[in-house]
C-alpha cells in the first residue's frame, strides 16, 4: 500500500510538462546529448520506469520537447497586410521561441509537423505562400527552407556553444581571434576587417533581423509574374 501511494506521488510530481521542463534545462546546461531517460530519472531520484509513464523511449521525448517549443509560438492575428509582412511575423514568432532554446532548436526541423501546433505553423505559412502566387509545391519546397533557415540562424549564431562555462567560452573565442589575428593584412583585409563578425555576435537583434529579412525578400524575389 505504501509503495503504491509512493508511486502515485512520484507521478503526480513528475509531470509531462515537468519532464520535459527538466530535459530542456539539462540540454541547455551540458547539451543535447547529455538528455536520456536514465539521466533525468537519476536527477530526479526516481527509476526510468517513472518517467516513462509518460514517454516511453527518448525519441517520444525529444518529439515532446519540440511538441513544447512549438506550441509556445504565438502566431500573429491574420490581417489584410501583405502576406510578406504577415509572413515575416509569423517565422519572427518561432525565431522569438527558438532564440530562448537554442539548444533544443534543432529538434523542431523534423518534428514540426508532429503536432498540432506545429501543423498550425505549417499551415499559416503555405497560406500565405499560396496567397503569394506560389503553387502548392513551390510553397511547401519554401515552408521547408523557412523552418531550416530560422533553425541554422539559432543554432549557427556566431559565437554560440552550449553547455559550455564562461571561462571555456572565453578561451575558445580567445584561440579564434588568436587565428584571426595571424592572418595576412595584404592577402586577407576583408577577413580581418569582418574577425569580430565570425567570432561572436555583437549584435543579436540586427544578426537576427537580417536572417529574416534575407529569407523575405528571397522570397518576394522568386514570386511568380
Amino acid at each position: 500500500m505504501a509503495r503504491k501511494r509512493a508511486d502515485a506521488a512520484v507521478k503526480e510530481r513528475l509531470t509531462r510538462d515537468r519532464i520535459v521542463d527538466c530535459a530542456i534545462a539539462l540540454a541547455e546546461s551540458e547539451g543535447l546529448e547529455a538528455v536520456t531517460i536514465r539521466r533525468l530519472a537519476h536527477d530526479q531520484g526516481v527509476t526510468p520506469m517513472a518517467l516513462y509513464w509518460h514517454f516511453k523511449d527518448k525519441d517520444l521525448l525529444l518529439e515532446g520537447i519540440s511538441e513544447r517549443l512549438l506550441s509556445d509560438v504565438t502566431l500573429p492575428t491574420a490581417s489584410a497586410r501583405p502576406w510578406h509582412d504577415e509572413l515575416r511575423d509569423v517565422l519572427s514568432a518561432l525565431l522569438t521561441v527558438l532564440r530562448a532554446h537554442p539548444a533544443v532548436a534543432e529538434l523542431v526541423r523534423t518534428r514540426v509537423l508532429l503536432s498540432d501546433s506545429g501543423l498550425e505553423i505549417a499551415e499559416r505559412t503555405l497560406g500565405l505562400l499560396r496567397s503569394a502566387g506560389f503553387d502548392a509545391e513551390q510553397a511547401a519546397q519554401l515552408a521547408s527552407q523557412a523552418l531550416h533557415t530560422i533553425v541554422s540562424l539559432v543554432t549557427q549564431e556566431p559565437g554560440l556553444m552550449v553547455g559550455e562555462s564562461p571561462a571555456e567560452r572565453e578561451e575558445r573565442l580567445r584561440v579564434k581571434r588568436a587565428s584571426f589575428a595571424a592572418l595576412s593584412p595584404e592577402r586577407f583585409p576583408h577577413m580581418l576587417a569582418s574577425a569580430d563578425a565570425f567570432t561572436d555576435c555583437g549584435n543579436e537583434p540586427a544578426y537576427f533581423e537580417l536572417g529574416v529579412e534575407l529569407f523575405i525578400q528571397g522570397v518576394r524575389g522568386v514570386r511568380p509574374g
